[in-house]
């Protein structure tokens, strides 16, 4: 049975912007099964990323 990919819309995005790209960077072990004990991993990493960038700008 293929696994369930979900719906971009589905994911807590804003509305008009779709979750087309993908992004892969290396992380310690430590980071990686920290990150993986969230609720929802994928989501945890963007909000992480979005809120860096809003700091810097």
């Amino acid at each position: 049975m293929a696994k369930a990919k979900g719906k971009p819309e589905n994911f807590g995005n804003q509305p008009s912007k779709e979750l087309t790209e993908q992004l892969n960077f290396r992380v310690t072990k430590e980071m990686k099964e920290e990150v993986k004990t969230k609720d929802d991993p994928p989501e945890f990493c963007r909000q992480a990323i979005q809120e860096k960038l809003d700091r810097e700008r």
